[in-house]
């Protein structure tokens, strides 16, 4: 297959391309030969070996055979409803898009009708869904070895100070971290919904990125179990936990912060002891292989999709939330309360 990268941003540069070589190097029969092929209009992105860069979709797509091409969204979340639109009228569709699937619910709705037109196989990226930490943590959830799970806790905590101001790509923090954090929490405990939320501005020295300074989304999954999922944009340091407490014990994990070391951490703790465990944990790298798979062998497509859309209301209901203006009290109500 070929590959088509929309957007040589942070996500389609660092992180789609290099994986995306180190699968064709690691299992080259799933890939054509030619380079691959990137649309980007700015014009100090210049092609190189192994990258054929394009200002527009459709001067990338010239020479390209849709049926055999693999595109890679990697557009701001306001921006995918008009790329996918695109690539579909261009007959384009076995499509990566970066999370979340959506900016808004109309967005969403927008895009489940225009897969449905056009039949569209989308695959959004999840790679905590294929990292090996999670793996572990569904198969402790499942042996019972510490009693039922209780409650969840995610922090998902970066410095994004420049990326926020300069580059707002992201209408929120709530479409940055969490779509990673919503996806883990319905993986491991199950349907959910919203009990509460909230957000902060990001401020630096005067200049204010409305809604990019963090957020906070509560959910209680059908199972019973409550799930905190937290997010500070301006944290000094970069740290990705999962926290999941059980009747007897407690589980910590730890995924890679950085493409720069694939490996993630596990701490379980029960009466006392504690058991340490490091591993070996490509997340990205083994989603993706998964994806191309799909594509190849015309795999099942709609229960990821699925999955996807629910990540999107479930985060479009928290955004809701946070811009519901507070209820302030009339003043003879406040006079009756201080008599």
């Amino acid at each position: 297959m070929r590959s088509l990268i929309v957007g040589l941003g942070r996500a389609g540069a660092g992180l789609h391309l290099p994986v995306l070589a180190k699968l064709r190097t690691r299992t080259p029969r799933l890939f054509d030969d030619a380079p691959v092929t990137a649309c980007e209009p700015r014009t100090n992105v210049a092609s190189r070996a192994g990258l054929t860069v394009a200002p527009t979709i459709e001067a990338a797509a010239a020479g390209l055979d849709p049926a055999e091409t693999v595109v890679h969204v990697c557009t701001p979340p306001t921006e995918r409803l008009a790329v996918l639109s695109e690539l579909a009228t261009l007959g384009f569709r076995k499509v990566i898009v970066e999370k979340p699937l959506a900016a808004d619910i109309d967005d969403l709705a927008r895009i489940i009708r225009l897969r449905r037109k056009y039949k569209l196989h989308v695959e959004v990226v999840e790679p905590w869904l294929a990292s090996t930490l999670t793996a572990r943590l569904v198969g402790l959830i499942r042996s019972d070895r510490f009693g039922a799970p209780q409650s969840i806790e995610i922090v998902q905590n970066k410095p994004r100070f420049r990326r926020s101001l300069v580059m707002p790509g992201h209408p929120t923090a709530f479409d940055v971290e969490l779509p990673h954090g919503v996806a883990l929490a319905l993986r491991l405990a199950g349907a959910a919904r919203v009990t509460h939320a909230s957000g902060t501005d990001l401020e630096v020295e005067g200049n204010v990125g409305p809604r990019m300074g963090g957020a906070n989304v509560g959910l209680r999954h059908n199972s019973g179990i409550h799930t905190e999922i937290r997010s500070d944009l301006t944290s000094p340091v970069r740290e990705r936990r999962v926290t999941v407490e059980f009747e007897t014990g407690t589980a910590v994990g730890h995924f890679a912060v950085s493409g720069d070391d694939h490996h993630s951490q596990l701490t379980l703790r029960s009466n006392g002891r504690s058991e340490h465990v490091v591993l070996r944990d490509d997340a990205m790298t083994e989603w993706m292989f998964e994806a191309y798979r799909k594509f190849q062998v015309h795999g099942e497509q709609t229960q990821g999709f699925t999955f996807a859309t629910e990540v999107v209301q479930l985060l479009s209901v928290a955004k809701n939330i946070c811009a519901e203006p507070v209820s302030r009290p009339e003043p003879d109500a406040v006079a009756a309360h201080a008599d």
